[in-house]
């Protein structure tokens, strides 16, 4: 796998240059002492990183396969590594905690085969959602499993330090849940930022953030490793890596209106992690001005629409929007969420499906309607994304 670095035992860490990851300093490897989230001094650890990009693969598979486990026969199957070479990974696993023998399953022939199955938790992550009025963080464990929640309230307004210091605290409670094994924090915030520094840009609403180095404020703040993303890419590779394939776009209404892209199983943040700022998008020229500085844009005009209570509206207003996307990508599949659409999922749900299928039956033949659905996970599926952003590496996906 690329971006990995070996430790002091031979054994790989986190690497230095892997983009998001904050000046290359985890914690320390194999049980020594480092430095955890709100407990300086405290012992902490970074869970070894896979060694080869087929030590992914089989980890991967390793976790699709679930309490059921998988054989290492099925392994070299699967990944068309040698069973010498999968025995090799999978020894290595065993050795690191993150894998275990989970029985035997009967066999047509020969012997009984041992099967092996993933720890879930020889590693965490915290994934927090920073919005413009509301931190809301979890703790997830290596299969994707929620084991702990927090939210409070929070104004992106207030300055750094009292943002950053809200931060920390609520990381530090969950990071004593998940203990010795904590991989680091992930953070989905409003954009657009650049996710590969991990600096915001003009926050809409809160120009004061622009230029501010939330990733390295927070690495150094915390201890470990940050990685800062857009809000609604993290949702998306939330869902990417929870089994949504295909190419889709994930549409998140809350405090303000983004866009999750996947093309081709892969999240899609474009050069500068500029893709996706959906709701910027003008569709009337004369319309409501917007805290971006234009007119018309389809979040000032959703947002507006919810605030006088005509749901309708607000659905058909991004409807529109997600019809232009859907016409300009040629997606399969158009998923929404954010907390605003969670307050009222099934008015969205019709009202964004009713303008796309209007839409393909305009375009007769040539039009097939892109389905709707509810993303799943509800108001905390960018939380749960952004403990992806950490996750997601381990087992191969170069989009974390």
């Amino acid at each position: 796998m690329s971006g990995v670095n070996r430790t002091r035992s031979g054994r790989p860490g986190v690497a230095d240059g892997r983009a998001g990851v904050a000046g290359g300093r985890p914690g320390a490897v194999g049980g020594r002492p480092g430095a955890v989230v709100g407990r300086p001094g405290a012992v902490g650890a970074n869970l070894p990183a896979m060694r080869s990009h087929n030590s992914a693969l089989v980890l991967d598979l390793l976790r699709t396969a679930g309490e059921d486990g998988i054989s290492r026969l099925e392994l070299a199957e699967r990944t068309g590594l040698t069973p010498q070479a999968v025995s090799k990974i999978t020894a290595r696993l065993r050795e690191d905690g993150l894998a275990v023998e989970a029985g035997r399953r009967a066999s047509t022939g020969g012997k009984p085969a041992t099967v092996l199955r993933l720890v879930p938790d020889a590693g965490h992550a915290v994934g927090i959602q920073l919005d413009r009025d509301e931190l809301r963080a979890v703790l997830v464990d290596l299969d994707g499993t929620v084991v702990a929640e927090r939210r409070e309230a929070v104004d992106l307004g207030a300055g750094s330090d009292a943002v950053l210091g809200a931060v920390v605290e609520l990381a530090g409670e969950l990071a004593e849940r998940g203990g010795d094994t904590l991989l680091g924090v992930g953070v989905g915030a409003p954009g657009p930022l650049d996710h590969s520094h991990g600096v915001l840009h003009r926050v809409t609403g809160f120009p004061e953030w622009d230029g501010f180095p939330l990733r390295d404020a927070l690495a150094e703040r915390l201890g470990v490793p940050v990685v800062v993303d857009k809000d609604s890419n993290a949702a998306a590779l939330g869902l990417a890596v929870g089994g949504e394939g295909g190419s889709f776009a994930c549409l998140l209404l809350g405090t303000g209106l983004g866009a999750g892209l996947v093309i081709g199983d892969t999240v899609h943040r474009g050069a500068r992690t500029g893709a996706g700022e959906f709701g910027h998008q003008v569709v009337q020229l004369d319309g409501p001005p917007c805290h971006c500085g234009n007119r018309g844009c389809i979040e000032a005009l959703c947002l507006a629409a919810v605030a006088r209570g005509d749901v309708a509206e607000a659905a058909r207003v991004l409807g529109v929007g997600a019809a232009n996307l859907a016409g300009l990508l040629d997606i399969d599949l158009v998923l929404l969420g954010g907390r605003t659409i969670a307050a009222a999922p099934e008015p969205f749900v019709r009202g964004v499906a009713a303008v796309l299928d209007e839409r393909a039956r305009r375009e007769g033949g040539l039009g097939t309607t892109v389905p709707v659905r509810l993303a799943p996970g509800g108001d905390r599926g960018v939380a749960e994304g952004a403990a992806q952003l950490l996750l997601a590496p381990l087992f191969g996906r170069a989009d974390g």
